[in-house]
C-alpha cells in the first residue's frame, strides 16, 4: 500500500503517517516546510524501513494543488490511500471586513479536498480499489464561525463522494476528531481551550480509529467513544444543546490586541 498524506509533517497528519507506517504501507507526504519535510520522511524510513517521498506544496496555491493532484493520477508508484489533513484555524468573525483569512482556509479544506479526493477517486476506479479519508471535525455539529461550516461541508461531500462510489471498490471516509494534542492551536496563534483533560483524545487514537474505519468503509468515523456519544446526543438530543455549547464558544473568543490574536479560544480541531 502507499498513501498519500497531505499536512504530513505534523500533528494529526504526521500520527496518521506514523500509523501508516507500522502497517508497512509506503507514503508521499505533503506540506509547505520542506525542513520539517525532510526531517519527517527520514525518521520514518529509518524507523520503519519504508520508501518516503515528500511534496513541498502550499494547498492554498491552485498551482501546488495542481502537483498534488497529478502525482494522485499517476499509475508510476500509484497511491491506494489519500489522506486530507491539511488544515489552517480559523478564528475570524464573520462580520469582519476582510475576508483574506477566510478565503485562505476555504481554499485549504475545502478546494483543495474537492480537487485531490476527485483526482485520487478517478484514478482508485481506474484500479478498481482505493480509499480516500478526509478530516473533518466534531466542530462540524456545532456553529462556531466558517470553520464549522468548512467542515460540516466535509463530511456532506464525503458522503455523497461514499455514495458516488459504493459498490467500485473504492471508498471515502470522514473522520470527525473532537480536541486532540497537537500544535494546531499554537500555529494558530490561539491558546488551547481550557477545558478538563477528559476531553482530550491523542492523535495517534484518531489517526488508528480513522483508518481501521476507512479500510472497513465507513463513511463517517468518531474518534473515541467519548466523542462519538456526544456527537450522537448533539444529533438526537434537544436541538438547542448545539447552539448553547456554540454561543458559549463563540463569547469566549475575543481579540487581544496585546497578544495579536484570540485568548480563550475553545473551538474544536
Amino acid at each position: 500500500m502507499r498513501a498519500l498524506v497531505t499536512g504530513g509533517s505534523s500533528g494529526i497528519g504526521l500520527a496518521f503517517a506514523r500509523t501508516l507506517a507500522e502497517h508497512g504501507a509506503d507514503l508521499v507526504l505533503v506540506a509547505r516546510d520542506p525542513a520539517k519535510l525532510n526531517t519527517v520522511s527520514e525518521q520514518l524510513r529509518a524507523g520503519y524501513a519504508i520508501d518516503v517521498e515528500i511534496m513541498t506544496a502550499d494547498l492554498a496555491r491552485a498551482d501546488d494543488v495542481a502537483q498534488v493532484a497529478a502525482r494522485l493520477k499517476t499509475d508510476d508508484k500509484p497511491v491506494d490511500l489519500l489522506v486530507n489533513d491539511a488544515g489552517v484555524g480559523l478564528h475570524a468573525s464573520l462580520l469582519d471586513d476582510e475576508t483574506t483569512e477566510q478565503e485562505t482556509a476555504m481554499a485549504i479544506m475545502v478546494t483543495a479536498v474537492l480537487k485531490l479526493s476527485a483526482a485520487a477517486a478517478k484514478a482508485m476506479l481506474r484500479r478498481g480499489s482505493g480509499h480516500i479519508l478526509n478530516v473533518a471535525s466534531a466542530s462540524a455539529w456545532i456553529y462556531t464561525g466558517n470553520y464549522s461550516a468548512i467542515k460540516r461541508w466535509v463530511i456532506s461531500y464525503t458522503q455523497a463522494l461514499a455514495l458516488e462510489l459504493e459498490g467500485s471498490g473504492v471508498t471515502a471516509t470522514a473522520v470527525c476528531p473532537g480536541w486532540v494534542k497537537t500544535p494546531f492551536h499554537e500555529r494558530s496563534g490561539v491558546d488551547r481551550p481550557h477545558v478538563p483533560g477528559f476531553f482530550w483524545v491523542s492523535a495517534d487514537v484518531v489517526a488508528s480509529e480513522g483508518l481501521a474505519a476507512a479500510l472497513a468503509g465507513k463513511a463517517v468515523c468518531v474518534p473515541s467513544a467519548k466523542w462519538a456519544l456526544a456527537i450522537f446526543v448533539a444529533q438526537h438530543g434537544p436541538s438547542g444543546i448545539s447552539r448553547v455549547v456554540s454561543r458559549m464558544l463563540t463569547k469566549s473568543r475575543h481579540r487581544d490586541p496585546a497578544r495579536g490574536g484570540d485568548n480563550g479560544d475553545a473551538s474544536l480541531l
